[in-house]
């Protein structure tokens, strides 16, 4: 088990703190002996430790001041107390969504534990249980220690007709196994499971709204990655073993990745101490509800990508001279605005937050759908208007290796040519680059991740479906149209909650 002194400043910290860890971790079949040293998979560890690097560069977007140790801690270990933390906590995804082009695997973890910070403070007042000072308890440890906590929420689900006790075999959803005076013991597998390898601790959560024969599966409660009955198989990407050929080309984005596995849990132990739901089952559609709001406008990270994307097709059209184009402009144009748009309802979702009972600030539900409802429609457009702009060598090019061949890198590099003050390397590199981010690895999180992260489309369309207050909507146009004289106070007060947050004053 990881040293209980170890604390984590600098992203060198990070990268020792990975080490010795002895997790059970298969990739093309083999145990991989060092999971932060593969080739592979390194290229992941670079991108959390990026969240360490921005907070010593720019701490006042990165990092926090921690309300339970009073030292200076990581912004994604901090809990929002007003909506200004949600906004600062969007600015510095975008950031890192710039600085990386991928997925830097800490937005899960936050929003679960924002997500459960308030939703303990509610089951203790209804229940008088302890949930709520354990956790507190759990995350000022994390906070002395600087941590990253990994969220375990998507089960692998089996039969979606069924709930979780239905199943044929119990053992598609997480569910406790049996009990002793100490804790609790876990059997399952969570999907999907983004940085899980490059985080220190799991909270390991139900995925959806349970009812009272499910009460075996309503636990949440925190794991240490390296736990005793942990397998971790991790997850294929699509031109992934591009990083373990050598070279620095062909990857497109050498230096940074995304990642997902497989979490199989057998007999996992958990502590009493850190149990934050056992059996309450009403409680577990709140916290999948907070959760999923917190973690949809999370992400405006997308933009950031995006970001660096349009970049990517700016530059290629410029080393192709075809940038004096006006339909270049335009697509240029219409990336941007697609990007913005998903910027603009995500941070509008922070800048409308509202506080729950336990001090800690939601993002506005609404608007958080409608951020997510266009990350799974705006970035393929975005990368499609990227690809139309670089071109079909984008998807022909020849390997690295043919590059640097000696036999046949002077024909490359003189018919890859395109301005002629452009080296040929630079334009090789930026095609690999959209190939990378559209089509590659990357292309991981900004898109398929986009598309089915948080909930797939249809669970924002059924959230925005039940929180658009269309009755309000059809009385003001009843007002004006003379069908229906109300005063125009009554109908004010009808606005509800979205409206309420809409008009509310500063």
């Amino acid at each position: 088990m990881m040293s209980s002194t170890i604390k984590i400043q600098t992203s060198q910290d990070y990268y020792q703190s990975l080490k010795g860890r002895k997790l059970k971790v298969y990739l093309f079949g083999e145990l991989v002996e060092e999971p932060s040293e593969h080739p592979m998979i390194r290229p992941s560890v670079n991108a959390v430790a990026e969240t360490y690097d921005l907070a010593l560069r720019e701490p006042e977007l990165a990092s926090v001041i921690s309300p339970f140790t009073g030292e200076r801690i990581n912004r994604f270990l901090h809990i929002s107390t007003s909506a200004n933390d949600l906004v600062l906590q969007n600015k510095m995804q975008r950031k890192l969504g710039q600085n990386t082009g991928t997925c830097f695997q800490r937005c899960v973890g936050m929003d679960a534990f924002n997500a459960l910070f308030s939703t303990t403070f509610e089951m203790d007042k209804s229940y008088k249980t302890p949930y709520y000072e354990r956790f507190v308890a759990f995350l000022t440890e994390m906070h002395r220690r600087n941590f990253v906590i990994g969220g375990a929420m998507t089960d692998v689900k089996g039969d979606r007709s069924k709930a979780p006790h239905e199943q044929a075999d119990p053992d598609l959803f997480v569910h406790i196994t049996r009990r002793t005076s100490e804790g609790v013991y876990i059997t399952g597998a969570k999907a999907h499971q983004t940085g899980c390898l490059n985080s220190h601790w799991l909270l390991v959560m139900p995925t959806m709204r349970l009812g009272e024969k499910d009460k075996d599966y309503a636990i949440v409660g925190a794991v240490p990655v390296d736990a005793p009955g942990i397998t971790y198989i991790y997850g294929r990407q699509s031109c992934d073993t591009r990083s373990m050929e050598g070279g620095n080309m062909d990857a497109g984005n050498a230096n940074f990745g995304g990642q997902e596995a497989m979490v199989i849990f057998e007999d996992v132990f958990i502590a009493n101490p850190l149990i934050f739901m056992d059996g309450e089952y009403e409680f577990a559609s709140m916290l999948v509800e907070r959760f999923t709001g917190y973690h949809r406008r999370s992400y405006v990270c997308k933009s950031g990508v995006g970001d660096v994307l349009i970049g990517a097709a700016a530059n290629i059209v410029e080393m192709n001279g075809a940038e004096k184009a006006s339909h270049i402009k335009d697509k240029l144009v219409e990336m941007t605005h697609l990007n913005e748009t998903i910027y603009g309802t995500g941070i509008a979702a922070s800048y409308q937050g509202y506080p729950t009972e336990s001090g800690a600030y939601l993002p506005d539900d609404v608007l958080a759908n409608v951020c997510k409802h266009h990350v799974t429609r705006f970035p393929y457009e975005i990368s499609r208007l990227a690809q139309d702009l670089a071109g079909g060598l984008m998807v022909t090019l020849p390997s690295e290796q043919d590059y640097n061949n000696p036999e046949t890198h002077e024909l490359l590099k003189k018919y890859l040519k395109g301005k002629p003050n452009v080296p040929t390397e630079d334009r090789f590199r930026m095609f690999r680059l959209i190939e990378n981010m559209t089509l590659g690895r990357n292309a991981v999180g900004y898109l398929t991740e986009s598309m089915h992260g948080a909930g797939s489309p249809q669970a924002q369309r059924i959230q925005i479906a039940r929180l658009m207050q269309l009755e309000y909507k059809k009385r003001l146009a009843k007002v004006l149209a003379g069908i229906e004289v109300v005063d125009t106070d009554a109908v004010v007060e009808e606005a509800g909650s979205y409206f309420g947050r809409v008009f509310e004053l500063p």
